[in-house]
């Protein structure tokens, strides 16, 4: 059986990319994970590729259990994991309490971890690994500071998995968008002042994964970049010493 799985579907990024996957037409099913069962369920109805609903909270050490003991019964040929599941939190370090903080690590990080190595066994030749990641993976960003860290986390394990898989000819991709038009500023903004406040571009998120699709059957890329701004922004960040790219930043959210 060869199956894609997607986990945060039931949102954003995530339930763009079931709809992007369904398009392909070459799986037997999806299987989409996020909190929200309703949201899952409500995917059944939406597209032509039968969808396995999970509800599982990737924070929850007992969903890796339930994750595992699926995988061990099902057995499935994964040709395509998609780890959308994450969120970030704009403010400084006295506004986000710690415990916060060390959520983002836990599903960011973490939990990203835990279901691309749980799941690679489950993979054959040929099979791809989709990691969302973010513009901000690239360099420091003050007033989202932890959910940078985490993102450059992803960005440098994405990296260095996909070298290592190379003999397994198993792909490892990481997404790094700009500003997506989803549900993340939902769960940002909330109790917090205004410490961001200037988005230069907004991009669709069908329109980012779009661009996903297309970069994951090219066998160089090992990271996708939706958008000439943002790919010259990557560039900057290269060529210039972080400091100023970090100033660039504080004057762009009237900080300095």
């Amino acid at each position: 059986m060869g199956i894609a799985i997607v986990t945060g579907a039931s949102s954003g990024m995530g339930r763009e990319f079931v709809y992007a996957l369904d398009q392909e037409n070459k799986y037997d099913e999806i299987w989409v994970i996020a909190r929200r069962r309703d949201r899952l369920e409500a995917l059944q109805t939406e597209v032509q590729t039968p969808v396995v609903p999970i509800a599982l909270d990737l924070t929850k050490e007992e969903s890796f259990h339930t994750y595992r003991a699926l995988l061990a019964a099902k057995a499935p040929d994964v040709k395509v994991l998609v780890n959308c599941s994450g969120f970030g939190k704009f403010g400084t370090y006295k506004e986000i309490d710690p415990e916060v903080s060390c959520e983002m690590i836990d599903l960011n990080c973490k939990a990203l971890v835990r279901m691309t190595e749980y799941t690679l066994p489950y993979m054959q030749k040929g099979a791809h690994v989709l990691q969302l990641d973010s513009l901000s993976s690239f360099q420091p960003v003050p007033y989202i500071g932890v959910y940078g860290a985490t993102k450059a986390f992803v960005l440098s394990y994405s990296r260095a998995l996909n070298v290592e898989l190379k003999p397994r000819g198993i792909k490892v991709m990481a997404i790094c968008p700009g500003w997506v038009k989803t549900e993340f500023f939902d769960r940002s903004k909330t109790d917090c002042t205004d410490a961001v406040t200037y988005y230069n571009v907004l991009y669709e998120a069908k329109d980012v994964v779009a661009t996903a699709m297309k970069d994951m059957y090219k066998p160089k890329k090992d990271v996708s970049i939706h958008g000439l701004p943002v790919k010259l922004q990557v560039l900057g960040v290269k060529l210039l010493p972080h400091k100023l790219i970090m100033r660039i930043w504080m004057k762009q959210q009237k900080h300095a």
